[in-house]
């Protein structure tokens, strides 16, 4: 695929219209190059996702949005990472797959859609035969979406906000639901229900992520409601109960703690109402959080 997309960069909502070509940065931090902070097997994602093998998961450098209680704040925000060539971020897909990972997760990869293309190409041409899974913050265009098509086998977006106005003071984004409202249509037009293989992996489809946030319950009704109204009820739905106050979040009073039992019980049981396939977490899971060590594997030479 032709680099000179990034010339003039519309990859995202933002369109900052950026020469990244010439070392230009954007919103989303990104420059030329492809910029990773870790890859390696996860096991914390979905049980259709990690299973037994683990995810092969590329979390990549910067991010179009500034969501104050980012657990990954270094790798998002501050865009801690290591350079690496195309030819380079193939050759970790292929050693994720001869480490037994059950897919490639790209983890926050819009801005470099068009190095990815060409990295997905070059490791099919020498074997890549496990899943491609497209990890996302559900803020993405269309028209870039459409040019990963063919190249993404499972979608796994966010649907953070339904209220804009939170949107833009948590995260720093405006239009953000209607633009996931987009992104994730178009990203099932694309996929569709999701497939799974004899051992319960997905290998092609759709799962919607949604981040319940304390005081803001409100928010997450109106996200399910429109995951029910909207997106075929084989599509799974995962619930996620696991946030902490972390980086921002600590200064701001409203998502300064955890959920509480009574938040959780009422959006669980909307949940419920609504007879949603796929995973929810349980309240306890909140207690302790993964976060990978990124700064200890930028030590290191990927």
């Amino acid at each position: 695929m032709d680099l000179k997309i990034l010339e003039k960069c519309t990859l995202c909502p933002h369109e900052c219209n950026v020469n990244r070509l010439d070392n230009e940065i954007g919103r989303c931090k990104a420059s030329n190059k492809v910029k990773i902070a870790l890859a390696n097997l996860h096991y914390y994602e979905e049980p259709c996702i990690s299973g037994e093998n683990g995810s092969g998961t590329v979390f990549f450098s910067g991010c179009n949005m500034s969501c104050k209680f980012c657990q990954n704040y270094k790798v998002s925000q501050e865009c801690l990472g290591k350079e690496i060539e195309i030819e380079n971020l193939a050759e970790e897909f292929l050693r994720l797959q001869n480490e037994k990972a059950n897919n490639i997760n790209l983890v926050t990869g819009f801005m470099y859609i068009p190095q990815i293309i060409e990295a997905i190409k070059l490791a099919r041409k020498n074997g890549l035969k496990i899943p491609i899974v497209y990890n996302s913050s559900g803020y993405e265009k269309v028209e870039s979406l459409k040019l990963l098509e063919g190249y993404i086998d499972v979608y796994l977006p966010d649907f953070k906000y339904f209220d804009n106005e939170l949107a833009k003071k948590l995260s720093g984004v405006d239009n953000y639901k209607e633009i996931a409202e987009n992104s994730i249509k178009e990203m099932y037009r694309q996929v569709g229900k999701p497939e799974f293989d004899e051992n319960g992996i997905i290998k092609k489809g759709m799962i919607i992520r949604h981040l319940v946030l304390p005081n803001h319950i409100e928010n997450s009704k109106n996200i399910l409601k429109w995951f029910k109204e909207n997106i075929d009820e084989n599509v799974y739905l995962s619930l996620m109960a696991q946030y902490f106050p972390t980086y921002k979040a600590l200064e701001m009073d409203d998502i300064n703690r955890k959920l509480n039992i009574k938040e959780y019980e009422e959006i669980t049981q909307y949940v419920f109402d609504f007879n949603f396939n796929g995973y929810m977490q349980d309240l306890e899971d909140n207690e302790e959080q993964y976060v990978p060590d990124f700064e200890e594997n930028n030590k290191k030479k990927l």
